[in-house]
């Protein structure tokens, strides 16, 4: 007799995780089928150096997520299964090779100080935009929590309009379309301050000269300063463990290991799974796939034709390499040891360095000095490492899914296999460069290539770690395709969460969380 189950959702990553508790506390019997051997997807947290040093394999900031809808209605039952934060004040800055630095912190006074010992002018206009910053949030996160459907954008702008007239709704429209340069440069003077911003563009796609990016430096840089940081105690998959605890005990079965075959369907309604083992699993409410926009295609066959093609169509950000380090002790930053207390320190000079390793990655090459996010969650979370040693948490931003040549014709390499070490090398040199006998500090390393990471999880294609580029073209009511961002497929019964559909990536569990209200009926 075949298994059976209210919702069957292909895929623990942490949106779906979310959809699966909601559900389940709505009366729903729900079966998670995951092929990993973990669950959690890209938020997971392994030794993968030596002994005693837990290092996050992607995701590691969870701001969104303890700051989420989904948390604020889950918190309590969460915090019960073990999910535990730690708050970080000061949550990033930014390293330039005159050895001189920028950092934000939750302590205004220090923020504005380090922004003013490069341009007083930016300090004060710091100070204005963070005073402005509640209002302003309500507009954006109303926007951004809410689902891309045509009613609620129509009471979206209705809002707007009797809150702040035509021209605040005008006004807000046209900061949503700027480039992360043309907000950064029409806002500070010092191009040190915006670099330390517009490095966030490029965790979420968004190089300096890509409309619609301005609004992510902003939000980062204002929420940094605003609520810090939040990291997950002992590692990101804390939240991972505690979500599917709290499933199992609502009566749900979340099983890793096992990998679905095909999505099981009568040409207009989807009815359940076939594993890959031959299981069969019935879904008599819904089938939820939290998978790339592609696989989705090849695991249905054919649907609707301009679904499909939507689907195989959908665009990919560059990838992502990431070096876990176990260390003797935290680098020792040339621009000074304050730098230690932050938990980003971004290694990205200059918004047109860049715009040039995008533009590098785009083109297939590897860039010649790659972007650097270099995490030190042992500074603030000591649980992370064995007493007196630390991890590193780098990501080498950005790096081409698929190698056409080397932009600094160093490397002769096609293929990761060949070329993650020297391209490491490459990392590791700016690091030193910026923390002289970092190099002499490191007990053990594990480099993680862009095929790597999509190895692990075919949902990153490429090494792309957001499950698709967030340009115009591609976000709000086109994630992943116009008429589905709110999940919706070419079958009946068949719906899509995770990173590739709206609000799209981070940890905010927001994709799960209005699909599972959707169908819930809230």
């Amino acid at each position: 007799m075949a298994e059976s189950y209210d919702a069957v959702l292909i895929g623990a990553g942490h949106n779906a995780l979310a959809c699966a508790l909601h559900l389940a506390a709505k009366g729903w019997r729900v079966g998670l089928f995951e092929q990993a051997t973990v669950a959690g997807g890209a938020v997971k947290t392994g030794e993968y150096t030596l002994p005693g040093f837990r290092h996050d394999w992607a995701a590691m900031n969870l701001s969104l997520f303890a700051g989420s809808a989904f948390f604020k209605a889950y918190g309590a039952e969460l915090s019960a299964k073990g999910a535990e934060f730690v708050p970080v004040t000061q949550p990033f800055a930014s390293a330039f090779p005159d050895r001189s630095w920028c950092g934000v912190s939750t302590d205004l006074a220090a923020t504005r100080a380090s922004i003013a010992a490069l341009s007083e002018a930016d300090a004060a206009t710091w100070e204005v935009m963070q005073g402005e910053f509640p209002a302003k949030a309500e507009q954006i996160f109303g926007l951004l929590g809410s689902p891309m459907k045509i009613r609620a954008l129509a009471s979206f702008a209705f809002k707007m309009l009797s809150r702040q007239g035509l021209t605040g709704m005008l006004d807000l429209t046209r900061f949503l379309m700027l480039s992360p340069r043309e907000f950064l440069t029409q806002t500070f003077e010092s191009p040190k301050v915006q670099a330390m911003l517009g490095a966030w563009g490029m965790h979420l796609d968004f190089a300096p000269d890509v409309a619609g990016g301005g609004v992510f430096p902003y939000l980062e840089g204002m929420a940094g300063q605003a609520f810090g940081m939040a990291l997950g105690k002992g590692g990101a998959d804390v939240i991972i463990r505690a979500l599917v605890a709290a499933i199992v005990a609502r009566g749900g079965a979340v099983e890793t290991g096992v990998s679905v075959g095909r999505i099981l369907h009568d040409s207009r309604r989807a009815t359940g799974v076939e594993l890959a083992d031959g299981r069969r699993i019935t879904a008599t409410k819904a089938v939820i796939a939290g998978v790339a926009p592609r696989e989705l295609v090849r695991m249905t066959g054919p649907t609707q034709p301009s679904f499909d093609l939507a689907m195989a169509q959908f665009a990919h950000a560059p990838g992502t390499m990431m070096i876990h380090l176990a260390m003797d002790s935290l680098p020792d930053w040339a621009a000074g040891a304050a730098l230690q207390r932050f938990a980003y320190v971004h290694l990205a000079p200059s918004l047109d360095q860049m715009a040039r390793t995008y533009q590098q990655a785009m083109s297939g090459l590897l860039p010649d000095e790659p972007i650097l996010v270099v995490g030190q969650p042992s500074a603030q979370d000591a649980s992370r490492a064995p007493d007196g040693k630390h991890v590193l948490w780098m990501q080498v931003r950005m790096a081409p899914g698929v190698i056409r040549g080397d932009a600094a014709g160093q490397i002769a390499a096609t293929d990761w296999v060949t070329a993650a070490e020297p391209f490491a090398e490459r990392a590791l040199d700016i690091l030193e460069r910026y923390a002289p006998g970092a190099r002499a500090k490191i007990l053990g390393r594990r480099i993680v290539s862009p095929a790597e990471l999509e190895a692990d999880n075919p949902n990153l294609v490429g090494g792309d770690q957001l499950c698709g580029s967030h340009h115009l073209a591609q976000h709000f009511l086109f994630r992943p395709a116009r008429g589905s961002a709110d999940g919706s497929t070419g079958l009946g019964a068949l719906h899509l969460t995770g990173a590739a559909v709206w609000p799209g990536a981070g940890t905010g569990a927001g994709a799960g969380y209005l699909l599972a209200q959707k169908l819930a009926g809230k």
